[in-house]
């Protein structure tokens, strides 16, 4: 069992455990935000292009899309606390190579441990936490709890990341995690109980690798196809072989028995509709958001650390909102909500589309916080209508396969924005100009997602709920475990 029986040992046992898991949750979702502070420094140091800088983050970004589902399955078959712990020491030692990396590919190495690592955390840290509270009630609380603690960590990365890089360089925002990781093994050894389930399905290894070759291949394409030519034999062969890898993995995935995606789930309009929405949530928040830093130092000038912190408004906006969208998706309609949100930061995005070099940061700030806005009220109802399409007994694998769809997002966000900031660069426009393109896109992509989730999810059903389908409780809004 995670707890001791019921009494004060029992809840000191479970403030222990919340506080480990929070914690580890926190340290994930810090290095997802503190690693775009610190993009112009690695440029500068690392002698790299944006190409370089879009491995810096996709590296790490498509093992965690990939692994994560994967990584819950795994805590569940051979113990919670063992993956839990595991994650933290790999995600640990891989901070400590990324801040010693003496050149680029060793960075990009790092970075791919780093998501290793956190492929097992992330999940593993919600499944401790789930299996120490068993009454629904509590784990909701408690879910709540390491959702807005952890959450922390988004609003101090940009920050956090300034200080740190503006003082002693970017191996430094790497370093931060040292401490916390062993702190975390020092605790978690000796505090933490094991639980596992002894029916967990078993490793699907065919899909998951799979899956990791044709989405790796396909970023490779998409981002090199920037720098080496998209009309390219490597290019073109990138996106060959990255269609025939997603087709044998969907072939492979209908045909097992216990597979990490069941396609059968598809079949829910709300369920494909959801997670298309989240798709585009994660490449319009990720793929603007790894430009933000850049923007300010190389457009606007600003030093690192100023930057840091005129990038925060979006990561507060998102801190400040999110606890409130399950309450709104209840009261309205997670479909009413999700498409206001969704349009709130496609304008947010268009806006910022249209800053310009000698644009007064009193007329950024806003942007950036309508569009963090926008976001927070879509993600937790999107991932709460992924539940309600689904049976109770599969409200667990919704939730993953959202987290999942969401970090795909994010890998195509870097990696296609990039590619516009790139091609108009090569037909001679500016940086700034190419910037511009990016977030426009973006804004625009996200502002037709809303206008298709609104017309699409009008007269879905949830697969096992006598409610319409646009309601929606906050103990069904699983939180988010990064973007």
């Amino acid at each position: 069992m995670a707890a001791s029986p019921a009494g004060a040992g029992s809840r000191q046992n479970r403030g222990v455990l919340l506080a480990v898991t929070c914690l580890g949750q926190f340290m994930v979702l810090l290095d997802n935000t503190i690693v775009g502070a610190a993009l112009p420094d690695m440029q500068h140091r690392l002698h790299t292009e944006l190409t370089g800088l879009q491995w810096i983050v996709d590296a790490y970004v498509l093992l965690v899309a990939m692994l994560l589902l994967s990584g819950g399955v795994f805590a569940d078959r051979f113990g919670r606390k063992r993956v839990y712990l595991t994650g933290v020491a790999v995600f640990t030692a891989a901070s400590l190579l990324c801040a010693l990396a003496p050149s680029l590919g060793w960075l990009i190495a790092g970075r791919v441990l780093q998501g290793i690592g956190a492929a097992a955390l992330s999940p593993a840290s919600l499944a401790l936490l789930a299996a120490a509270y068993p009454v629904p009630q509590e784990r909701v609380k408690a879910i709540g709890l390491w959702a807005g603690l952890s959450g922390i960590g988004l609003a101090a990365g940009p920050v956090a990341g300034g200080v740190l890089t503006d003082a002693y360089g970017w191996p430094a925002i790497f370093l931060v995690n040292l401490p916390i990781g062993a702190l975390l093994l020092l605790v978690g050894l000796g505090r933490l109980g094991e639980s596992r389930n002894p029916n967990a399905p078993a490793i699907d290894v065919p899909g998951t690798v799979l899956s990791v070759l044709g989405v790796g291949v396909l970023t490779y394409a998409l981002i090199e196809g920037g720098a080496r030519g998209w009309t390219s034999p490597l290019i073109l062969s990138g996106f060959a072989a990255a269609v025939l890898l997603l087709a044998a993995f969907l072939a492979v995935e209908a045909r097992r028995r216990a597979p990490m995606l069941p396609l059968r789930l598809f079949r829910q309009r709300l369920f494909t509709v959801s997670n298309t929405a989240m798709t585009v949530v994660g490449f319009a928040l990720m793929g603007s958001s790894f430009f933000f830093s850049q923007f300010f130092v190389y457009v606007q000038g600003s030093s690192i650390l100023r930057a840091g912190l005129q990038t925060l408004p979006l990561s507060l906006a998102m801190v400040v909102v999110s606890p409130y969208a399950g309450r709104l998706a209840a009261r309205y309609g997670f479909r009413s909500v999700v498409t206001t949100g969704l349009a709130l930061a496609g304008l947010g995005l268009l806006a910022l589309g249209t800053v310009h070099a000698d644009t007064g940061y009193g007329n950024v700030w806003w942007r950036l916080a309508l569009a963090g806005a926008g976001f927070a009220l879509a993600l937790s109802p999107l991932t709460g209508a992924a539940i309600q399409a689904v049976s109770p007994q599969e409200g667990g694998l919704a939730s993953g396969i959202s987290a999942t769809t969401r970090q795909i997002g994010a890998v195509l966000g870097v990696a296609l924005l990039g590619a516009v900031v790139r091609t108009r660069q090569s037909g001679g426009a500016s940086f700034e100009t190419g910037l511009n393109s990016a977030f426009l896109a973006a804004g625009a992509v996200t502002l037709a997602t809303a206008v298709f989730t609104g017309l699409w999810l009008a007269r879905s059903r949830p697969a096992q709920a006598p409610a319409a389908a646009d309601t929606l409780t906050p103990s069904q809004a699983a939180p988010a475990t990064s973007h």
